[in-house]
């Protein structure tokens, strides 16, 4: 029951924001998202054990905050198409999706596109990784990062980009 649920909750946020893109309005319901339920206790699988990131994905949506992100992760069409040359496909069938010519001399890796989530090789070489959110709510305002779940060996340095008038966007560190 998933599915409904969360079309009728992009619906509504959609009516209260009809400016933000269909992007927009996912990233705003997985990054308000909360990894416990409404009894504030952990999510459980079937087994009745505490669920995985893999059984509960971005977690129990929660559409009031979902309104009301804050920072939203941003992503147009047209930045999808270096990563979808990146997989192989060709211009041609590219254009038939994008409906307009494509040039397949830039290319990216799934890590690079501009998603919230990040899945990554651990291997020994070290990578960086740039997300940008762009803020939606109140102009000048300040974020905190809390609760990042990241495996040992793994670290990450959160940067951002401040005093650039009007820009809303903050550019986030790397993930090493």
């Amino acid at each position: 029951m998933a599915c409904p649920h969360l079309a009728g909750i992009a619906a509504l946020i959609k009516s209260v924001h009809p400016e933000w893109s269909p992007a927009a309005i996912k990233s705003a319901i997985m990054t308000t998202a909360s990894q416990v339920g409404r009894n504030g206790h952990a999510i459980i699988d079937e087994r009745e054990l505490p669920a995985n990131v893999f059984a509960i994905g971005s977690g129990h949506v929660n559409p009031p905050k979902a309104h009301e992100p804050g920072l939203v992760f941003y992503i147009q069409l047209d930045d999808y198409i270096p990563y979808f040359c990146g997989l192989g496909y060709t211009p041609k069938y590219i254009q038939l999706i994008v409906k307009k010519k494509v040039n397949c001399s830039k290319t990216i890796r799934e890590a690079q596109v501009n998603y919230l989530s990040v899945a990554v090789s651990l291997k020994r070489d070290s990578k960086t990784y740039t997300r940008t959110v762009t803020n939606v709510g109140v102009a000048n305002s300040t974020y905190t990062i809390g609760d990042i779940s990241i495996p040992p060996g793994v670290s990450i340095n959160v940067e951002g980009l401040y005093g650039i008038q009007p820009q809303p966007d903050l550019c986030l560190g790397q993930l090493s």
